[in-house]
């Protein structure tokens, strides 16, 4: 075991960087509807293999939107709850088609595979842009199809703050209460990417910083791109424990 993984608990796979939302807040910049995605089969393979080693608890999807190429993400939930990962996540803006029973197809096969953490990203800044009906449609569907989903928003400043885009999303919010969904804690937006951008006038000296930025001694979440880079080193290229092994900070 690598001591600088000592601590591993969650895997995640960034699925795709393309998005058919093309939000102001997002951290990652400006997306393409279509590009590079991670292979479904070495994914899944990766995620049995770090299993095996390490005490993983959590194994995530997201993007971009990850639901552009479900089949990358019924993998890597088909390999997870094989390997007895207890929580398998999905976080997805649920817009990646207009068709209804594509959408119902895809909801059918998450199942499936074994999510059961579904965050949906709905708020001011996803529906500038994404048509709230086929959203909601897919929220009902997965809820339907029992699988546990939260509204996940993202807040402006903070939850608190009363700015016009925090009120507009608890307006998007409210929309799917009649539909028995809840909303989760959701996450404040740090000053990167677009956000910064074209909300650089919210941002103090106190300004959020990125929560998701890893201690490179201290591995605690291995992040996979959608173009197989982790660690240093690309899983298309290498087998992801021999990627391990030889990491260093």
């Amino acid at each position: 075991m690598n001591k600088y993984l000592k601590n591993l608990k969650k895997i995640e796979f960034v699925i795709t960087y393309a998005c058919t939302g093309r939000c102001k807040h997002c951290s990652e910049g400006d997306h393409k509807s279509c590009g590079v995605h991670i292979d479904p089969a070495i994914a899944a393979d990766a995620v049995k293999k770090i299993a095996s080693a390490y005490d993983v608890k959590t194994v995530m999807t997201f993007g971009g939107e990850p639901l552009l190429y479900p089949e990358s993400v019924y993998a890597v939930m088909r390999a997870a709850k094989e390997s007895g990962v207890a929580h398998r996540q999905i976080i997805t803006n649920g817009y990646f088609s207009k068709n209804e029973e594509r959408i119902r197809e895809v909801v059918r096969c998450l199942a499936e595979a074994g999510v059961n953490d579904l965050r949906l990203s709905a708020d001011a800044f996803h529906q500038e842009y994404i048509p709230l009906e086929p959203v909601k449609l897919f929220a009902a569907e997965a809820k339907n199809a029992g699988i546990p989903i939260r509204i996940q928003p993202a807040w402006l400043v903070s939850r608190e703050d009363g700015n016009e885009y925090n009120l507009k999303t608890k307006e998007i919010i409210a929309e799917f209460a009649p539909l028995g969904i809840e909303e989760a804690d959701g996450n404040v937006i740090f000053p990167e990417g677009n956000a910064l951008k074209y909300f650089a006038e919210y941002f103090t000296d106190t300004a959020p910083e990125n929560p998701y930025v890893e201690d490179p001694a201290d591995v605690r979440c291995l992040s996979f791109d959608p173009d197989g880079a982790v660690l240093g080193g690309n899983v298309f290229k290498t087998d992801i424990l021999e990627i391990i092994k030889n990491y260093k900070p």
